[in-house]
């Protein structure tokens, strides 16, 4: 049986990197395939050449590595990608597993991955221009793949001092926005605000030394005066120790002394 021999070579119009290959045939010159730049060069592609069924089937799949690659590099070009983000954006082009490792391969080779490098890259990023606190920077990168251990060794470019540094920011800036809360439940919000956003309970404990949350009895009043004229008009339809009851039991249910909450009550009945 006649081997096919290749006819003519053509670089591709709107892709000047690739190549399409023609063969003779017995109905006259028709395409063959395409390939890489770098695949034509490897195996020395050129007009009169023949063509088996192993070469050609050996050049098409390291002509998909190289697709691949090229995919990959597209991808990397926006900004730094763990192997694993890698691996999804090639599955999701629908590239084959065996060509995927090679890829993947090829960018370790050319130094294009290294999940060390992005992991310490991704921790000073999201420590730098994100609220997020270590827990939650752990658990993004574990969902992209990394290795346990590379996350506890790029978490130690998010230093205890600068967590806490962020979390009494953070902090603070929640206590004003909801400072006509009592001071019970202001703390239980903030310690479920900061645990949210991913901070440790050794860092939020040393933070809430720092944050004002414990007002003054003053400051603590006009809070639940504001909370106490809300229950008010939610329970106007009442008279007498019901309406008392229900007063007393939304204000302690939001974290008031009784003390206060009576101080309340009789400011009420003097007017």
């Amino acid at each position: 049986m006649t081997m096919p021999v290749i006819s003519r070579i053509s670089v591709q119009k709107h892709n000047k990197e690739r190549y399409s290959v023609f063969i003779d045939s017995a109905k006259g010159e028709e395409y063959a395939f395409s390939v890489d730049e770098d695949v034509l060069i490897k195996y020395q592609l050129k007009k009169g050449m023949e063509l088996d069924d192993l070469s050609v089937t050996e050049m098409l799949y390291q002509d998909d590595i190289r697709k691949a690659y090229n995919l990959a590099i597209n991808y990397l070009a926006r900004r730094m990608r763990s192997e694993e983000e890698i691996r999804e954006h090639l599955r999701q082009k629908e590239v084959d597993e065996t060509v995927i490792q090679e890829a993947v391969h090829r960018l370790y080779e050319y130094k294009f991955l290294n999940d060390h490098e992005f992991a310490s890259a991704f921790v000073r990023t999201q420590m730098n221009s994100a609220d997020k606190g270590p827990e939650l920077i752990k658990a993004e990168l574990k969902k992209k793949g990394i290795k346990q251990q590379i996350i506890i060794e790029a978490i130690a470019e998010y230093p205890l001092e600068a967590q806490i540094e962020k979390a009494v920011y953070l902090g603070s800036k929640f206590a004003a926005k909801n400072s006509r809360d009592s001071s019970k439940i202001l703390k239980q919000k903030l310690e479920q605000h900061l645990l949210r956003k991913g901070y440790p309970f050794q860092v939020i404990n040393i933070a809430m030394e720092e944050i004002i949350v414990e007002k003054q009895e003053d400051l603590e009043m006009d809070a639940l005066k504001y909370q106490g004229d809300k229950l008010l008009k939610k329970h106007a339809n009442l008279t007498g120790s019901e309406f008392r009851r229900k007063i007393k039991q939304g204000l302690f249910n939001k974290g008031f002394s009784f003390d206060l909450i009576d101080k309340y009550l009789n400011s009420l009945e003097l007017e």
